[in-house]
């Protein structure tokens, strides 16, 4: 405990947890607003599927159930807040090189893993407060939007808390990615670029990726898209089974795996690489 609160008061001295907290609340405004657009169509039938495939009409209706369209409200912010918890999570050990701090760090603390350890733990609390606050503002807000949409709020379903739940499970593998990829990275720029990038723009282009190639190739091939981690994420959250897509499990499985990787390699190169 003693390392993971030195960890988490080398957050609190930077500049860098409140900047973050001022970019989280816009994108999470937008995306409250994004949710509401987008369950005001799905109620009002104008994201109707007509003409597609079979499949597309039956994720459509699935996705416009009450419960479903619950379950995405009351986990607004997931996206745009995981993104913060993943750059911050890097942040935390990429500002040890960026600070010239590694070495004196490791002299303190000869023993890595145990540093390296309580950077995961510090990033896993972190998560969990921008979960907790994206979580509170949602529970604030949500069952006055659900009102305006003429839908129960909600709020004593169990699918509801269940995905709430989930969503904070969520967070929490994205800090220990986070802090995995900081390690491989190093560099404070050029994990806060290549992770931003690559979160936001990647997804689109494997989505896209993932669209052609289930049009023109083979239809089964849409069910990978479990295995972007993003798409794993939203997938876990979802109140109920969505025709067409694998069962919610895989994509808490597919989370894990990937955050279980990412610790198990951050931790042996931590503890192999030298540091000057």
């Amino acid at each position: 405990m003693r390392l993971i609160r030195a960890e988490l008061f080398k957050v609190r001295t930077t500049s860098i947890w409140w900047i973050m907290g001022i970019i989280l609340l816009p994108l999470y405004a937008a995306s409250l607003g994004f949710n509401w657009l987008q369950s005001y169509a799905l109620v009002t039938g104008q994201a109707d599927a007509e003409g597609g495939p079979g499949s597309a009409e039956a994720q459509v209706e699935a996705v416009a159930q009450p419960i479903n369209i619950a379950t995405n409200m009351y986990t607004t912010g997931q996206y745009m807040g995981v993104l913060i918890v993943l750059l911050l999570s890097a942040i935390i050990v990429t500002s040890e090189f960026f600070h010239l701090t590694a070495t004196t760090t490791f002299l303190v603390t000869p023993r890595r893993e145990a540093v390296i350890l309580a950077k995961f733990g510090a990033a896993i609390i972190v998560s969990l407060l921008v979960w907790a606050l994206t979580t509170l503002l949602n529970l604030a807000l949500v069952p006055l939007i659900m009102d305006a949409l003429n839908i129960p709020s909600m709020i004593g379903e169990a699918a509801v808390w269940r995905s709430i739940g989930l969503n904070a499970l969520a967070f929490l593998l994205w800090s220990v990615l986070g802090v995995g990829l900081g390690v491989l990275i190093r560099s404070q720029l050029a994990a806060t670029l290549i992770l931003g990038i690559v979160y936001t723009i990647g997804t689109t282009i494997f989505q896209i990726i993932f669209a052609l190639l289930t049009q023109y190739v083979a239809e089964w091939i849409e069910n990978l898209q479990v295995l972007v981690p993003t798409t794993a994420s939203a997938l876990m959250l979802s109140g109920t089974e969505l025709p067409g897509n694998p069962p919610r499990w895989v994509g808490a499985a597919v989370l894990i795996g990937y955050a279980l990787v990412a610790g198990i390699v951050g931790t042996l190169i931590t503890k192999r690489r030298d540091i000057s």
